[in-house]
């Protein structure tokens, strides 16, 4: 069967660890490398031995690529995926899918009359920490409260991408994958609290950020998540707890406990590392054998659904009754 041929769109950590795993994978060759910057990219590309191109637009137009992979930033993935569909590639985008609720839906209706592959990476739910959270969540027992922080303490703050509003997105959507855990997991959000803060630069940087969301499951579980980055906060924190009438799941950093009364049990949590590599290779079984992939557009659309709520209930003030389901 012939190779896939590749486009990856980006220069970045991300775009390196995909570039990384196609190589290694003899089904797929890389074709080209696309950036914003001439001399980087072609450091990059030259890194890797293959082709650089200045400017994603002039890659999804090669008729030698079959797959577009985009690595970039948040901002641009929406037109990225939309230009490469349009022109008959299948598509992997990082998560995620877009920073507007509406393209994104836009995006997965033109997937489907192009008949190509949409794929929206999310492989925080191959990492051990979800895995281990599945397999215990029945120990705790009636769930009914969650609280996921990840805090990232950065001084001086970095002047990139990360830390401006337009080109990362509202910080839930940017880091969706902090509420595609709960959706996962949870299921249906019924309503959405949020506030925000930012210490801001100049020109659409900020040199802070911190969000704070409540989520309310149609089940009945209270949900909180805590995203912050930036030079005013002083403690680094990635903590995972899940509270059930039998027991809580504590998740801090990469040690898992087990806790009841009087005793607590430690838990197994696997590694974060080989994530990109296992995400390609699913996309490269799918391509070739069929087979089902672990997370699909419709389900990373609903979790984008549920933090643009977010936004719009921080920017408002308001409770969002959220009326999209899973389905």
């Amino acid at each position: 069967m012939a190779k896939v041929r590749v486009g990856v769109v980006g220069t970045g950590y991300a775009a390196k660890l995909r570039v990384e795993a196609f190589l290694q994978d003899e089904r797929s060759h890389l074709v080209a490398i696309a950036g914003n910057t001439p001399e980087r990219t072609q450091a990059f590309a030259q890194d890797y031995q293959t082709e650089a191109i200045t400017g994603w637009q002039q890659l999804v137009e090669r008729e030698d690529i079959d797959l577009v992979v985009i690595c970039t930033i948040n901002r641009d993935h929406g037109a990225i995926a939309r230009a490469a569909l349009t022109a008959g590639k299948h598509v992997i985008v990082e998560y995620p899918l877009s920073v507007d609720v509406n393209e994104a839906e836009e995006l997965i209706a033109l997937a489907k009359t192009q008949k190509k592959l949409l794929h929206v990476e999310h492989i925080e739910l191959l990492g051990g920490l979800h895995q281990a959270l599945k397999q215990n969540l029945d120990k705790v027992g009636d769930l009914f409260y969650v609280r996921y922080s990840t805090i990232n303490p950065q001084n001086p703050a970095p002047r990139k991408w990360t830390y401006n509003h337009e080109m990362f997105g509202f910080p839930l959507i940017g880091a969706l994958s902090r509420l595609h855990r709960l959706t996962d997991l949870f299921g249906e959000v019924f309503t959405v609290n949020c506030h925000q803060r930012y210490w801001e630069i100049e020109d659409d940087y900020y040199q802070t950020c911190l969000c704070m969301t409540q989520l309310c499951f149609t089940s009945g579980l209270l949900a909180q998540v805590i995203y912050g980055k930036g030079e005013s906060l002083w403690q680094p924190e990635r903590k995972f707890e899940v509270h059930g009438d039998n027991g809580g799941l504590i998740f801090d950093g990469d040690t898992g406990l087990f806790i009841q009364t009087g005793e607590s049990t430690p838990i197994e949590v696997g590694t974060r590392r080989g994530l990109f590599a296992k995400d390609t290779s699913m996309v490269l079984d799918h391509l070739f054998d069929g087979t089902p992939l672990y997370v699909t557009p419709e389900k990373s659309l609903y979790t984008l659904k549920v933090a643009d709520a977010a936004q719009r209930a921080a920017q408002a003030g308001i409770t969002i009754f959220l009326t999209d389901t899973l389905n």
